[in-house]
């Protein structure tokens, strides 16, 4: 499975419905930002970031203190909010543009219902930016290397045999097997090392106008370009979609604000999201569009903890009081800022403590819109409207279902009519080093073999009363725990009843890197490079 991708653009479209006027529909502003830890936004608690335009939602709008992501990785967690649907539904965990031939497109935002994109559709990793290093050496360096020795003795020792005869197979065989595992290998270094001509670029809808990405200014061009499509369409019903990457490696921030904040450079680049934030709202209220559009915040998963620049700086989010963080299935990977601001329409300055999730945001906008859910496909959000307007005070949700990558790494039940909030673990990643609160040594937690722990009986945790996941319950201090598990495993097994097999998108076949569906602006020769994105940004 790859570890890091997500998609960060901006994605545009109409809300259109013929059974409604247009002017009764509101627009609709969904603001997601990369890897943002809980402990990094002020309105949650931590005041040492300036953030005062996401306060300003908070204490204009509802504050969702539990707010949870579909799941603790980027991708997969924002297929859940863009299809109210658990990941493992749709077997979405990979990025990418072309499938059979360049230029097809078939994973592009515009051959899936948004009408204007900018951004980029690839992974984003430190290795786009020079002088980053590459995390493909930073988190998986003594497996390369592994691989690489492998290979290499693998070679010597059939050379050496087949020459004191103890290996009896035809020289043309012995040519052939050395030449298959060089261009392997060759293919693998060119690979990795023109990694940021090949990966990095950014597109305006179907073309590409920058390759290699350039960061400088990124920032204010995806603002300008926010702020410009909301007047352009000032008078018909809009979604926008902001997708920030900036506190995701690789970190970055523009001179303006580079060096300004007390949290090295991931304060920067969250300080500098946090204006593009004030940019858009202000454009908003330029256009007396604030009391029509729904704004809505949130983070893709808990902040990266085991993030370290290639100096050796700790560059990682906070999970505030959270345990564990991006990739695992503890709160700190899953519970992630939910701010809700509509004026008129939502009161301002409520907090919500009932159970949400990220895949509420699709059928909340699905009803907004005037339009409604497909019967034939089963939605696992539900509409937030009822909740955050006061005509319902508990969440619909009783269960969610946590996944690390494909595996069921754990259950949240909302027990009704009762405080208590059970969290059961059936496995945990190795922390290492031990002690610790993350994966330093491979950069990010893995859900399978050696990397993870499984409990038997599985760890039960009352977040009600421990939101750290400090201290397991046992028989002993619990005494429903025996019913509690059982009602949480019949709630696991109906839920997998629910689930049908999907196409399997990470065969070899599939995410293998395959040169002839490469995206290139320009040609081979040229290494793929263009710079057809001049604008400054804004001041």
């Amino acid at each position: 499975m790859k570890l890091m991708p997500w998609i960060t653009s901006l994605f545009f479209i109409h809300i259109m419905n013929a059974n409604k006027t247009a002017n009764s529909k509101p627009n609709f502003v969904l603001i997601m930002v990369d890897d943002l830890g809980i402990g990094d936004v002020g309105c949650y608690g931590n005041k040492t970031l300036r953030t005062p335009n996401i306060d300003r939602l908070a204490s204009e709008g509802v504050k969702l203190t539990q707010h949870i992501a579909a799941s603790p990785l980027c991708t997969p967690s924002r297929a859940a909010f863009m299809t109210g649907r658990y990941p493992i539904r749709s077997g979405k965990w990979h990025l990418g543009l072309n499938c059979k031939e360049s230029g097809d497109f078939c994973h592009h935002p515009l051959n899936h219902g948004f009408e204007y994109f900018y951004g980029i559709t690839m992974t984003n990793l430190r290795d786009c930016i020079p002088g980053h290093g590459s995390v493909f050496v930073t988190g998986a360096t003594k497996y390369i290397r592994a691989l690489f020795l492998t290979g290499v003795v693998t070679l010597v020792t059939c050379i050496l045999l087949y020459h004191a005869g103890l290996l009896h197979i035809r020289r043309e065989m012995l040519c052939y097997f050395i030449l298959t595992n060089m261009l392997i290998f060759s293919a693998m270094a060119f690979f990795l090392w023109n990694f940021k001509y090949f990966n990095c670029f950014l597109m305006r809808n179907h073309k590409i106008i920058q390759q290699p990405l350039s960061f400088e200014n990124l920032t204010q061009r995806m603002t300008k370009e926010a702020v410009n499509y909301i007047t352009r369409n000032k008078e018909t019903p809009f979604l926008l979609f902001v997708s920030y990457i900036q506190v995701h490696t690789a970190l970055y921030a523009s001179h303006t604000f580079r060096g300004q904040s007390q949290h090295g450079l991931y304060g920067d680049a969250l300080e500098e999201v946090d204006w593009s934030i004030g940019k858009i709202l202000d454009e908003l209220e330029e256009n007396h569009l604030q009391d029509k559009t729904l704004v809505y915040f949130t983070s893709d998963n808990g902040a990266h903890v085991e993030e370290i620049s290639s100096s050796g700086e700790v560059q990682g989010g906070s999970n505030g009081i959270y345990k564990g963080g991006k990739s695992t299935s503890w709160e700190g990977g899953i519970r992630v800022p939910g701010l809700l601001r509509w004026p008129r329409v939502i009161n301002a300055g409520i907090v919500i403590d009932e159970l949400t999730s990220h895949m509420d945001i699709f059928p909340t906008i699905i009803k907004l819109a005037g339009s409604s859910l497909l019967h034939s496909r089963i939605i696992d959000g539900y509409d937030l409207m009822p909740l955050i307007q006061g005509r319902s005070v508990t969440s619909e949700h009783e269960f969610l279902f946590h996944y690390c990558n494909a595996y069921l790494n754990a259950v949240r039940w909302n027990q009704r009519n009762s405080n208590s909030v059970w969290k059961v673990l059936f496995f945990t990643p190795n922390f290492n080093p031990e002690g610790s609160s993350g994966c330093y040594d491979t950069h990010v937690c893995f859900c399978f073999g050696d990397f993870v722990t499984y409990h038997n009986p599985p760890l039960l945790f009352d977040l009600s009363k421990d939101p750290k996941e400090e201290r397991p319950l046992t028989p002993q201090t619990e005494p429903n725990f025996d019913q509690i598990l059982q009602i949480v495993q019949q709630a696991t097994e109906k839920h997998k009843k629910t689930l049908q097999a999907v196409h399997n998108q990470l065969t070899w076949n599939n995410v293998i890197w395959k040169p002839w569906l490469q995206a290139c602006c320009s040609s081979w020769l040229d290494f793929c490079y263009c710079d057809n994105d001049k604008e400054l940004g804004m001041d």
